[in-house]
């Protein structure tokens, strides 16, 4: 009794060929990254390209971009490759973890949440290499580097963030900047409406949330300014050009010439960390959550490498 041929199955190495091409936006670039030839590289894609039957990559004037058949196969060609190494992952025990640990997180929170927590966990488990993914930008997203297997858990705004495995961690409190010269009387909706507000750009997810809070509270947007840099909005600020509205964690250590005031009816986000349901047991992803945790219970209760209070959320969930 004869048998079917088995369908032609992709190994890892065109799957990666694919992966990488797609985010580099080139077979050059993908190659030089990888330190393969770009030979090679584009044999892979073109045997995968042949199993498929369809084209999964096109070439335009503005770089290598995936067809609609080829981002519908890079979705399950990134889920393959975490899936194979976290066959790996999965059989270690917390005795002796290591691996990459990639977190993607906003900059705030990368600078004052999570060094602390790393630090920890790499005395723990020398083994184990830790990289910090700038969650901030369109490109870079917190969110999306975890779900499309650039980041392996991502700090991000609970109730955004559907489908995800989450850990709540902390409230980050949202304040009123202007120059020290207004003096420290409540904030208002009226001076909020009659000022120039400067604000991270539209795409930021610091924007969305103020731009909600501000709309619904009935606040004019007219004179809405936007600029990429926190530091450039305090510096403008301080210097009697506007007012803006940031979270406590992107205001450490504050500026001079500024005073912090909380916003009428008060604007917190919610920080939780966040995995693919499927991955968020894995060994090393469990002893991170938890030494996060740990150290920021630490700091909250009054740990003495905690920032001041007055910048710092300040409770857990």
């Amino acid at each position: 009794m004869s048998r079917d041929p088995a369908p032609p199955t992709p190994t890892l190495s065109q799957l990666r060929a694919l992966i990488a091409v797609a985010q580099a936006g080139g077979f050059g670039e993908a190659a030089a990254e990888l330190g393969v030839s770009q030979s090679s590289l584009s044999e892979a894609v073109s045997r995968l390209e042949a199993m498929t039957g369809r084209a999964l990559l096109r070439r335009t004037p503005a770089g290598t971009v995936t067809t609609p058949a080829g981002e519908r196969a890079l979705t399950h060609a990134r889920a393959a490759v975490q899936a194979a190494g976290d066959v790996l992952l999965a059989a270690q025990d917390t005795g002796g973890l290591s691996g990459t640990l990639r977190v993607a997180a906003y900059r705030s929170v990368a600078t004052h949440l999570l060094p602390p927590a790393l630090a920890t966990l790499r005395r723990a488990h020398p083994g184990v290499r830790t990289v910090l993914l700038d969650g901030d930008t369109e490109e870079t997203d917190a969110e999306l580097a975890l779900r499309t297997g650039r980041a392996d858990a991502a700090v991000v705004v609970q109730g955004q963030a559907q489908g995800l495995h989450l850990t709540p961690l902390v409230y980050d409190e949202y304040l009123f900047v202007a120059p020290a010269a207004r003096g420290d009387h409540p904030a208002t909706l009226e001076e909020l409406s009659g000022q120039t507000l400067l604000l991270p750009p539209g795409r930021d997810q610091c924007h969305r949330l103020v731009r909600h809070y501000l709309e619904r509270q009935g606040v004019s947007l007219a004179g809405l300014t936007e600029n990429p840099q926190d530091s450039v909005i305090l510096s403008m600020v301080a210097h009697g050009l506007g007012v803006t509205i940031l979270p406590r964690l992107a205001l450490h250590p504050l500026p001079g010439g500024l005073v912090t005031l909380p916003l009428p009816g008060g604007l917190s986000r919610p920080l939780a960390l966040a995995a693919l349901p499927w991955r968020a047991h894995l060994p090393l992803l469990r002893a991170f959550t938890e030494t996060l945790l740990q150290t920021l219970a630490g700091r909250i209760s009054g740990g003495h490498a905690a920032p001041a209070p007055e910048v710092w959320p300040p409770a857990l969930y």
